[in-house]
């Protein structure tokens, strides 16, 4: 029996009564206590009642109780604190670091055979996902309130990279904000450059050119490493110039031209047109963060993001190289991405540091009005019967592939434990 089957035995107190010890004494659970993830034991902070002692530690499971033994846990004073060792089969008994007998609790025989027959069955099947032949059984209400928390879960892991943004900004949130937007301006292709360029010119730099959008593109593109003497039409020309005096000014280093990519990239997403536009939201926008907080609704915030590029790049592609004149804003899928990776999150992170659940709210509701995520796993999904609606949604359902059915956790979710229980 796999030690996780064992959890989930004890995690939701499915051990037949009465429960007693292999020593004969009666067992109570007052308080299953909390799953560790992480080194040590299984359980912390459980209290059990064994005979007529209340026990207050932590709980050890084990398939075999002689694997106590070959974990090395006898010779572990952070395995001293274990009151219980719950396991499949007792086959030896065993003793902490302190010498002192652990009470051993045995499961064989005492649990719902057919709960296990099913977890086999489903965690042998060689579909996409574990359940794939089984998802129609389980009531959408059942389904939908498990993707309204598997979109948090995402939210909380992506939590990570912008309180580290935060940490390395010493909590100015207007900086982090600018480095992760444009981070994701650079979309997954162009992400690091981006990310680069914006830590390599910190915004009270580009807020004192707030009016001119040229000495804006001036920083930005010559920060990023694009221009050099070789160009030789008037506006590259000019860029360098006004780049070459501000960066003596500021005492800038730019990056190396061969951190951006162009190849097998639509030209619409070339890193020269996502600069541009970049420089126009900069330019729109005195106080990026503060007008950003301001917007309450997806159309407005919509309208916000509606950049195009300055009037070079309506006939250009790259510096030098004419083309058709064609507009290039800001399409609404990209929008949808930034929103996504960038807004949605960052609100989120902000209204949990304030403590501000309206932030947190909004960010929600953001995703709940953007349109669902048009990928390979979310068309699978639909393909087995669960259609994602809005942005919400689809998030929901990549994590749930990631972090759940990739790792066959069935145990852990919700959908996996309808099933088992039919």
């Amino acid at each position: 029996m796999p030690e996780e089957f064992l959890y989930y035995l004890w995690r939701l107190r499915l051990i037949s009564e009465p429960m007693e010890t292999v020593e004969g004494q009666t067992v109570k659970i007052i308080e299953t206590g909390e799953e560790n993830h992480d080194s040590g034991p299984d359980f912390f902070n459980a209290r059990v009642k064994i005979g007529d002692t209340e026990w207050a530690g932590n709980v050890e499971m084990h398939a075999l109780a002689s694997d106590w033994l070959r974990h090395g846990h006898d010779k572990d004073a952070a395995y001293d604190s274990v009151i219980l060792h719950l396991v499949y089969q007792c086959d030896t008994q065993v003793k902490n670091a302190s010498g002192e007998t652990i009470p051993c609790m045995e499961v064989k025989g005492r649990y719902p055979e057919k709960i296990f027959f099913r977890y086999r069955k489903l965690t042998a099947a060689r579909d996409w996902i574990p359940c794939a032949s089984n998802i129609g059984e389980v009531d959408d209400l059942v389904i939908f309130n498990w993707l309204d928390r598997m979109v948090v879960e995402r939210l909380e892991r992506k939590t990570a990279s912008f309180e580290a943004v935060l940490n390395d900004t010493k909590g100015n949130w207007e900086e982090t904000f600018y480095i992760m937007l444009a981070r994701n301006f650079g979309f997954n292709t162009n992400a690091a450059p981006f990310e680069m360029l914006a830590r390599s010119l910190p915004l009270n730099i580009l807020a004192k050119h707030k009016d001119s959008l040229f000495q804006i593109e001036a920083l930005l593109f010559g920060q990023a490493g694009l221009l050099n003497e070789n160009l030789d039409d008037d506006y590259s020309r000019n860029l360098l110039k006004e780049y070459s005096f501000l960066r003596k000014k500021y005492g800038l280093d730019s990056l190396k031209s061969y951190n951006w990519k162009f190849m097998r990239m639509r030209p619409v997403n070339f890193p020269t047109i996502r600069i541009s536009q970049f420089a126009n939201l900069i330019l729109k926008s005195k106080h990026l963060l503060s007008s950003l907080l301001q917007i309450d609704k997806y159309d407005k915030l919509r309208r916000f993001f509606e950049v195009g590029v300055s009037e070079y790049w309506l006939t250009h592609y790259t510096f030098g190289v004419e083309s058709k004149k064609k507009p290039k804003a800001l399409g609404a899928g990209s929008f949808d991405l930034i929103l996504i990776n960038t807004i949605v999150p960052f609100l989120y992170v902000y209204g949990k540091r304030k403590g501000d659940e309206g932030f947190i709210n909004r960010a929600l509701l953001f995703l709940q009005h953007t349109k669902a995520e048009n990928n390979g796993i979310v068309r699978r999904w639909s393909a087995t019967g669960v259609k994602a609606s809005n942005a919400a949604h689809s998030q929901a359902l990549l994590t749930l592939k990631k972090d759940y059915c990739d790792g066959v956790r069935c145990l852990n979710c919700a959908i996996g434990t309808k099933i088992l229980h039919g």
